[in-house]
């Protein structure tokens, strides 16, 4: 196969954004497709190769399988290696065992599936992640399991054929992609089914190239590089991905694939030293950016300034340069490579794999290592955990009723809390409360599912219409039973707003229908007749109606990010910890929109809690109160805040 070095300069294309996007520089709000660019290259480049080595009748998967190993386990083990010490030493219990974790998946190449089933790609906790970045190398590993096997065996039936099955195949996966989106988002952006058709677009260039010639075009191939230039500028978190959106960055590289070939002005640039220098380099450099990125914010008490970022980015292209000088180049040389023999190479691999196992188990079985920690330190950490009052409800469909206290004599009421995940983090102070009053205590509540009659969320954690059918469960169940209290429990701004001191996106805005193009002027609108509806719909059925306010946003995040303050020990000191929190200012701002209408149905007859009181001073909100943490993450109490506020709460339901 003939060199192509504008080939080279797209990889830079594609490797620069993404490490600029996890860098959180928010002006490359689209980086992340140079993931997608990167799956068309590989199509292309290895569909050649098989395609010349069928026609030429000497292809062979033991040699193509010995490729791959060449090409991608020397740099990932090295990568892999170099992040166990950092792990071991700023990772707390619960992160290492989780980081152990992957590092099986990894080998495997199946980290796709374990990041699928943990967590969603824009998800916060993703950026502490060392090897979240490792789904996509699942991706195409699974992807190049079958597709080898694949072409050998329909090979027979003629080029053309099989042409023609690959872009029917290509088609099936981008409207599977359309429909992932909308119905399975998380699955979607991770899986293999519905990002086949941009690896399957590498390869239909494969087949229109190889063994012909199509003439350059300057034109096209400009309007190829200009759609993946719009992409990265444009597309953001709230983009849905993949989908028909991923055709503009893919349409674009396979334009420049197929027409940006030399002569043309893309080519010329492309093909520029720094461009292709960058290029030869990309992989290593994907490999080394988010382990530096991650372990920077593990470190961090704080999001890391952009300096710091951008010095970590030349620092991950100064590793990849070293990494493909003496690492790459060693195993894929031609001529003299290490390990020389397919059987050596295979090997080893088996030998390297068996170690990392066995640092994996180590994590597993000493449950994250945490016997580093002092007695202290896991009693402080202990209070950042989750309560466990829903254990015995694990049977039933996530989020449905779940009865906590039960009280065997006759209960002075039976109380209902529902809600998102808010309502379950506060329920150790409820049935605390509930336990001190006799009352039977039931919980139903899902992550991401508002206390809403009648409302779909935008994207969300679940299946489409899962808060919408569970809304409608909570509301029948009030009906057909004795509920004398209600208690509507959420993180409400979710809903409505975009927390502007975090710089995140929102994807649970609200829609009337299934689907809906939604914003916040269009969510604020939904909720503002629904969430009046809703508190009318209750009143109509239930005496009492509480609604509890908002848990404080925070910036920081306990569980994740106090790597540093637990091992170092810095919660001895109460003035270190007192400087954790967000100020009254911007959680009154978050808030502001969502209390003026809690405010409103006020006038309904319904009682409102303002949990601010319990958690806030005038000017702050903190983390941390009298030698533990109040939350377990930045916006969820932890058991030990929950029970903190207990007898505040007590004194506000009298």
């Amino acid at each position: 196969m003939k060199y192509r070095s504008e080939i080279d300069g797209l990889r830079a294309v594609a490797v620069l954004p993404v490490i600029l996007f996890h860098s959180s520089f928010s002006v490359f709000s689209g980086g992340y497709i140079g993931v997608d660019v990167f799956f068309v290259i590989s199509g292309y480049l290895i569909t050649s190769i098989l395609i010349s080595e069928l026609e030429e009748e000497q292809f062979s998967i033991t040699r193509f399988y010995e490729r791959r190993a060449r090409r991608i386990l020397p740099a990932l083990f090295t990568v892999m290696f170099a992040c166990l010490p950092f792990a071991y030493m700023w990772m707390l219990p619960s992160q290492l065992k989780d980081f152990t974790q992957s590092l099986v998946a990894v080998l495997f190449f199946a980290s796709n599936i374990l990041f699928w089933r943990e967590s969603g790609y824009f998800a916060t906790d993703t950026e502490l992640m060392p090897l979240l970045h490792t789904w996509s190398l699942a991706v195409e590993e699974q992807y190049y399991l079958v597709f080898p096997i694949f072409l050998l065996l329909v090979w027979r039936f003629g080029r053309n054929k099989v042409f023609w099955s690959i872009v029917i195949i290509a088609a099936f996966s981008l409207f599977l992609s359309e429909w992932g989106w909308r119905n399975h988002p998380s699955a979607n952006f991770y899986l293999v089914p519905t990002r086949a058709w941009e690896l399957l677009a590498g390869s239909i260039c494969a087949f229109l190239t190889v063994g012909r010639t199509l003439k350059s075009n300057n034109v096209l191939s400009g309007v190829g590089l200009a759609t993946i230039v719009f992409s990265i500028f444009s597309f953001d978190e709230n983009t849905p991905f993949p989908s028909v959106y991923a055709l503009v960055p893919v349409v674009g590289t396979t334009l420049i694939i197929l027409f940006g070939r030399q002569g043309t002005w893309v080519a010329k640039l492309l093909s520029m030293r720094a461009f292709v220098g960058i290029g030869m380099i990309s992989y290593s450099a994907y490999l080394w950016h988010q382990p530096l990125f991650a372990f920077a914010r593990l470190r961090s008490l704080t999001e890391p300034s952009h300096m710091l970022m951008t010095g970590l980015a030349v620092a991950a292209l100064l590793l990849a340069w070293a990494t493909w000088r003496w690492v790459e180049q060693p195993f894929r040389k031609r001529a003299n490579p290490v390990l020389a023999t397919r059987r050596s190479v295979f090997t080893a691999s088996g030998i390297v794999c068996a170690a990392f196992m066995a640092v994996s188990l180590g994590g597993y079985l000493f449950d994250g290592h945490s016997y580093r920690l002092s007695e202290e330190q896991q009693t402080f950490l202990a209070t950042m955990d989750s309560h466990t009052l829903r254990e015995n409800c694990k049977g039933n469909r996530p989020g449905s009723l779940c009865l906590l206290q039960d009280v065997n004599s006759t209960p002075t009421y039976n109380a209902l809390v529902i809600g998102d995940s808010h309502s379950s983090s506060i329920l150790p102070a409820l049935s605390q409360v509930a336990h001190e009053k006799g009352w039977n205590l039931y919980h139903s509540g899902l992550g991401g599912c508002p206390p809403l009659l009648n409302v779909y969320i935008l994207e969300g954690n679940h299946e489409v219409g899962r808060c919408y059918d569970l809304a409608l469960e909570q509301y029948e169940f009030a009906r057909s039973n004795p509920v004398d209290i209600v208690f509507l429990v959420a993180r409400w701004s979710l809903y409505v707003d975009r927390p502007s001191y975090l710089e995140r996106k929102n994807r649970y805005f609200l829609c009337e229908e299934v689907h809906c193009i939604s914003s916040i002027e269009k969510s604020r609108s939904v909720f503002e007749e629904k969430f009046k509806n809703t508190v009318n719909q209750w009143k109509s059925i239930v005496p009492r109606i509480i609604i509890l306010t908002q848990i404080p946003q925070q910036i920081f995040s306990p569980i994740d990010d106090s790597g540093p303050i637990v091992m170092g020990g810095y919660y001895k000191s109460p003035s270190a910890l007192a400087q954790f929190g967000v100020s009254r200012l911007n959680h009154d701002s978050l808030q502001a929109y969502v209390n003026s209408k809690i405010n409103v149905v006020d006038r309904l007859g319904v009682e409102i809690v303002n949990l601010d009181n319990y958690l806030c001073t005038e000017k702050f909100c903190p983390v941390f109160f009298e030698g533990g943490s109040l939350y377990r993450d930045d916006d969820h109490l932890s058991e030990y805040g929950a029970r903190a506020i207990f007898e505040e709460l007590q004194n506000a339901l009298e």
